[in-house]
């Protein structure tokens, strides 16, 4: 019985001790990637302002070709809203809309998942012109992890898991923007 109330007083401090870290603990986290791509700025940021187009490199996209997708006002505007709703858990449902665009130079959105967990981050896309005929795009994702599901961040690699998605999309955005025009 003693045995017993000592294991209970500690498992309920190792969780009190828990709780209390993560008051302290960071409660978001950003994630950036960027590409040189051998396009101008205008063109570039003419390709990525529409964001159907997103689906051709996205990483997420591609991990399922039934992916239903819902598309809701002017692409290429601030408020188009494109969904998409997967079977497959590690795609899941949501939301992607557009919240700001700086013409040439950025394109903000709001991501709102819906499945397989509900939470809503912010994206972007930055350009920058490196040269007259290259340009830097920036991929970049934020998001927010309320008390005390922030723990989590201690374990998660959010860098390595959304950076390398990151930027196996940029790397795609690269060859299709870069590949000679058809003709």
């Amino acid at each position: 019985m003693k045995l017993i109330k000592i294991l209970l007083i500690g498992f309920l401090l190792a969780v009190a001790l828990l709780l209390l870290a993560a008051l302290v603990l960071p409660s978001s986290y950003q994630v950036e990637r960027s590409v040189s791509i051998n396009q101008p700025k205008d063109q570039v940021f003419s390709y990525l302002v529409l964001l159907k187009n997103q689906d051709n490199f996205s990483v997420w996209m591609a991990l399922d070709s039934n992916v239903k997708k819902t598309y809701q006002g002017e692409d290429g505007t601030v408020g188009f809203v494109s969904a998409w709703q997967s079977e497959k858990q590690e795609v899941g449902a949501g939301e992607q809309q557009i919240t700001a665009i700086k013409a040439g130079e950025r394109i903000e959105y709001e991501l709102r998942f819906l499945q397989p967990f509900a939470s809503v981050a912010q994206a972007y896309m930055q350009l920058e012109a490196a040269q007259a005929d290259q340009t830097t795009v920036t991929w970049g994702f934020q998001g927010h992890m309320p008390y005390p599901m922030n723990l989590l961040l201690l374990v998660m690699d959010m860098e390595g898991l959304i950076g390398k998605d990151l930027q196996q999309g940029l790397d795609k955005l690269k060859l299709l923007l870069e590949q000679p025009a058809a003709g």
